[in-house]
């Protein structure tokens, strides 16, 4: 289903280059563009040029990877590793994939690293591939698994496709199965205020995969659902805690308590890199900022095609942007992970974690 063209971020063995889309200038414009130096990759993450817990984690272990190619000391892979680790606070993948190069490289004399942390780097991006195939294919089977007679109405939130990881995505890999298998879809696409990766980057992706859709303001998703006209919500997450709390894109916490008044199976889709066993609670995850200009603004083409940004509050007016909110575990139906379906909990994430690589199913929450 996908082609070279449909990877957020490519790797040239001859030129050496890595070469992301531009997610900032989605969906009216796709550009890729090259990165070449450490600011190069620290500027990606922070502006959002790249976006999603997989895709942060995998661009800042090239990043890693290109800094010690410049200098292989001790000193600049600590210095390194700090400045990308700075540069999105939730997302635990960025962690994750810096500690799997550091602990690559290591042992190593300087004079090996780079080659070493390049060969990580490139693991972890073929990784990601097969993991969100598997991701997709577990949740494949709760879709066959759904009472329902037609086409299935499945909701998203944010964007956790393909754009957010290397391909397949975690949210919308169950979709992309469920079409190649033949199953009718449809998708129903919240905008994701402030920065609309809904409308912009879901669509986006959507359309170009010829998936049916319809973009649907934030603030009505709680009434399609009592209008019984979704079937399922399927969301991603950045950081998941060992209680089994999901953080994600802010606003998934309150379609995880529509669903649940209106018994709709949630699930959350996410590899095991996104767990943060060292983290008990979803109240210890720290919850990023953003500007307030995200919310005071937005940004668009004019009827000349021309992007421009406008102002929609009051010149003055003070505004708070926190970019994600936990959701408790026990509004979460499932956890659908390469290695199967658990049950979001303490348990449950213990369970996972003594699965070997081979898959599981183990069953979700009862009666949604």
């Amino acid at each position: 289903m996908f082609a070279d063209e449909l990877c957020s971020l490519r790797w040239d063995p001859v030129s050496r280059a890595v070469e992301i889309i531009d997610q900032a200038l989605l969906p009216h414009t796709l550009r890729r563009c090259h990165l070449d130096t450490l600011p190069d990759f620290c500027h990606a993450i922070t502006s959002m040029q790249v976006r999603g817990a997989p895709l942060i984690g995998i661009t800042a272990a090239f990043g890693l990877a290109r800094a010690l190619a410049e200098d292989p000391s001790d000193g600049s892979l600590e210095r390194a590793s700090a400045v990308l680790l700075a540069t999105r606070p939730t997302a635990v993948n960025l962690r994750w994939a810096l500690d799997m190069v550091r602990k690559a490289v290591q042992p190593l004399q300087p004079d090996a690293r780079a080659e070493a942390a390049l060969a990580s780097a490139l693991i972890l991006r073929q990784q990601d591939i097969s993991t969100c195939s598997a991701i997709g294919e577990h949740g494949l089977g709760l879709l066959r698994g759904l009472d329902v007679a037609g086409e299935l109405n499945v909701m998203t939130h944010c964007n956790a496709g393909w754009l957010a990881t290397i391909q397949w995505g975690t949210a919308l890999a169950p979709v992309y199965k469920a079409m190649e298998a033949g199953l009718a879809m449809h998708v129903w696409v919240s905008e994701t205020r402030p920065r609309n990766q809904g409308a912009s980057l879901t669509a986006w992706e959507l359309q170009r995969a010829g998936v049916p859709f319809t973009i649907v303001t934030d603030n009505s998703c709680g009434q399609l659902m009592r209008e019984g006209l979704v079937d399922c919500v399927i969301v991603g997450s950045d950081r998941t805690a060992a209680s089994g709390d999901v953080c994600n894109k802010v606003g998934t916490y309150l379609k995880a308590l529509a669903a649940r008044d209106n018994d709709i199976p949630f699930w959350v889709a996410l590899p095991g890199s996104t767990i943060d066993w060292s983290c008990n609670s979803g109240a210890a995850i720290p919850i990023e900022e953003r500007a307030p200009s995200e919310v005071l603004s937005i940004a668009g083409l004019d009827a000349a095609g021309e992007r421009r940004e406008v102002n929609l509050a009051p010149a003055g007016s003070a505004a708070r942007n926190p970019a994600f909110d936990v959701t408790p575990a026990a509004l979460v139906t499932a956890l659908v992970t390469e290695r199967g379906v658990f049950e979001a909990s303490a348990d449950g994430l213990a369970q996972l974690r003594n699965v070997g690589s081979g898959s599981a199913r183990l069953a979700g929450r009862p009666g949604r």
